[in-house]
Formats: structure tokens, sequence, C-alpha cells
């Protein structure tokens, strides 16, 4: 008879040929956990369980900032040393030593010590939450966003039937009864206060109908709203791309989602006059601009029609044609002073052509034959010069003052 194969030694040599049994697994996490040593953990009690003749009481310590929660054991003796006994509820930090149950497969603590965590405590680790947060700009007032000045659509997050939903709803629609509301009830204290508020900015900030969000509850103690101060809230609420309002419990109270949020309203009854605007307000304040509107129109009516009467109280627009006349007048004065330099030039010019005229007849040929000179010229016109120019019996052209004849002389001069 063979011997059964040895089983892996290692996590990682097992095979779906060659697997690690449950009990084997539940073994090899239950030498990994012995190893551990003795840690801090903080957390929220949600379970006192002890019973009278016990040694051991039980609680369950949940995680403050998601739905997780483990089993822890502790001897009665150190709960009845504390101060102030431990009540559901209250924020502790345990000593305890991890174990592992192989028969359930289950992982819970075994306290060695319990301290209640003061609200001091919790202040300063806040404080020192917010200065960080500040530093990388989380907080910063130029990257807060306006709020419209009247949101189609408002997207509210609050507690289930809570009164803070109740006020911002009935407050706002009786500002603005037109106002429309995208609701998304969750959890508002507790463990999953957080990832369910993020869920849900996460679905109404992905609305495009959704133009602002309102994140809401009512009063409460100092830890009740702690998780509006949870570091994951508030780097979610910064990505988002919509506007945010912080309407968390009252006047006092300073989660860092106000710090964050586009706009921190004191009071979810304050949210509601922060969102929309008061409708009789706008008409009010539609009817006074009305009213200055008719009171500006009027006024330059009036003004404009001053300035008609005046306009039309001038001669010139009294009579227009007094206009016309003056010009028709200086018109014709124009131009019988243009009609007189004509003439006047024109007599100047007769006279100077009649001057120039009597010049031209004084100095002319013909004026010299009227005193009785002639002109005498051979055939081709030539004027006769010379008496050795003249031929015998060469008829020549004689001109004098009053017609011309031939003449032949008849013999040359001794």
């Amino acid at each position: 008879m063979s011997s059964p194969q040895p089983l892996p030694e290692r996590a990682g040599e097992t095979t779906a040929q060659d697997p690690w049994p449950v009990r084997l697994l539940s073994l090899k996490i239950a030498d990994y956990v012995d190893k551990m040593s003795l840690l801090w953990v903080e957390g929220q009690i949600v379970q006192v369980s002890r019973r009278s003749g016990q040694a051991t009481a039980y609680l369950t310590l949940r995680d403050v900032d998601v739905d997780m929660s483990l089993n822890v054991t502790i001897r009665t003796s150190t709960l009845d040393a504390l101060s102030t006994p431990l009540a559901e509820g209250a924020r502790v930090v345990v000593q305890a030593k991890p174990t592992f149950w192989t028969k359930r497969g289950s992982l819970q603590l075994s306290a060695r010590q319990v301290r209640p965590v003061g609200v001091g405590e919790l202040l300063a680790r806040l404080e020192h939450l917010r200065r960080l947060l500040a530093s990388e700009g989380l907080f910063d007032r130029d990257r807060k966003r306006p709020l419209p000045f009247l949101p189609g659509r408002v997207g509210l997050i609050c507690g289930r039937a809570s009164a803070a939903e109740k006020d911002v709803v009935e407050n706002a629609r009786r500002r603005w009864p037109a106002v429309q509301f995208e609701i998304r009830t969750v959890s508002v204290q507790g463990p999953s206060t957080v990832p369910e508020v993020s869920a849900a900015l996460r679905e109404l900030d992905a609305d495009p109908r959704v133009d602002v969000i309102v994140i809401t509850r009512g009063g409460g103690s100092f830890e009740d709203l702690l998780p509006f101060s949870n570091e994951a809230l508030i780097r979610a609420v910064a990505k988002a791309v919509t506007p945010v309002v912080s309407a968390i419990g009252h006047d006092v109270d300073t989660p860092l989602l106000d710090f964050v949020a586009d706009v921190r309203a004191s009071t979810p009854t304050d949210a509601a006059k922060k969102i929309v605007p008061d409708v009789r307000e706008q008409r009010a304040a539609v009817e006074q601009t009305r009213q200055r509107v008719c009171r500006a129109v009027t006024s330059r009516v009036h003004t404009e029609r001053r300035l008609l009467i005046s306009l039309r109280s001038r001669p010139a627009m009294a009579d227009p044609r007094a206009m016309i006349t003056t010009r028709r007048q200086e018109l014709d004065a124009l131009t019988d002073r243009a009609r007189r330099q004509v003439s006047a030039s024109v007599h100047r010019a007769c006279d100077q052509i009649g001057h120039l005229r009597s010049q031209v007849r004084a100095l002319s040929p013909l004026a010299t034959l009227e005193r009785g000179y002639a002109v005498v010229q051979h055939a081709d016109g030539q004027v006769v010069m010379d008496r050795a120019d003249v031929a015998l019996d060469e008829l020549l052209r004689v001109r004098v003052a009053r017609g011309d004849f031939g003449v032949r002389p008849v013999g040359k001069e001794t």
C-alpha cells in the first residue's frame, strides 16, 4: 500500500491537483496570526456583552468610517477598572492580540487595555487633518464655485425621514414653489455614513439635471457629526463638479465639510434660503425695476418734448420759409453782383478792343496808303524795293488806298 502524497509546505506551491484542505489553511492562518504582536486599534463600541460571574466580557468593535467590525474578548476586571463604564457608541482605542479561531474561521481580538478617546484628542486629530487638507488647497476660496441663481433641479442628500429634509424642501418650495428636488436618503450617523453619502454625492454629481447639491442633517453630538469630517468624504466633495452646499448641524457645529463645500449654510433652513431666491422678493424687485424704467422713460419723453417745443419756438422753425427767403435774397444779390461784374468786364474788354483796333489801324499799311502812298509789286507779288529790280516794260502792280492797277515802266531814269 502506497504512502499518501505529502501536502505542499507553502501557499505558492499549491495547485489544482495538489490543494490544501480547509483545515490546513485554517491552521496556517492561525500560525500567521499568532506571530503578530500586540497592537493598538481604534473603533467604536457597538455592543457590550457581559454576564455576572464570568471573567470574560465580549465587545463588538466597529470601524468608524466603514461598515466593518471585529469581536473582542476582554477580562471583566479590565472593564471594571475603567473610570467611566463603556457605553455603546463610545469611541475607544484597544490594545489587543489578534487570534484566529480555526474551527469557525473567524478573526477576533483578545484585549489587554481599553482607553476611551476623549473629545480633546478627537479635536486635535481634526485640527491636524484640517491643516493637512488646507495645505493641499482643498479649502481655498478661489476654487469655490458660485451657486446658480435659479437651479433647475436640486440634489438633496439627507437622512431617511429626517427633519432636515423637511426643512430644506418645505422652506425652498415656500420661497420658490417650482423648485425640483432629486433626493437621496442615506445614513447620516454611524459607520455607513461616509460610504453612503459619498455614493449619493457621486450619483448626483453625474446627473446633468442637477445644478446644486445640498448635504444636510440636523444637530447632534460631536461624535455624531464626525463622519462629516472624514477625509474620504472631504476629498469626494472636493472632486465634485457640481456646486455643493453644506448644511450640517447648527451654527456652532463646524465639521470639515463646511470648509470644503462651495457654500456653508448654518442650518438646513438656511440652506433653503441660499439655494433658491424668494419669489416674493423677486417679484417686488421686478416691480421696482419696472417702475424705475417707467419713470425713466416718462422723464425722457418729457425732456424730448421740451426740447422739441424749444426747437419749434425758434424763428427758423416758427417760419420755415424765412430761412429760404433770406437765402434767396442773398442769392439774388450775388447774382446781380455777378451780372454787374460780368457786364463791366465785357465793357472794359470792348473798350480795349476798340483801342487795339485803332492802334492796329493806325499801324496798318492801309492807313499809309490812305495818306497817298502806294505799294508797287512785281507780278509774283514781291514788293519793288529798288529801281534796278524793275525791267523795262515789266507789268507791275500798283496798290493804292482804294484799289490797284497795273503799270509798265517806259524807260530808264537817266
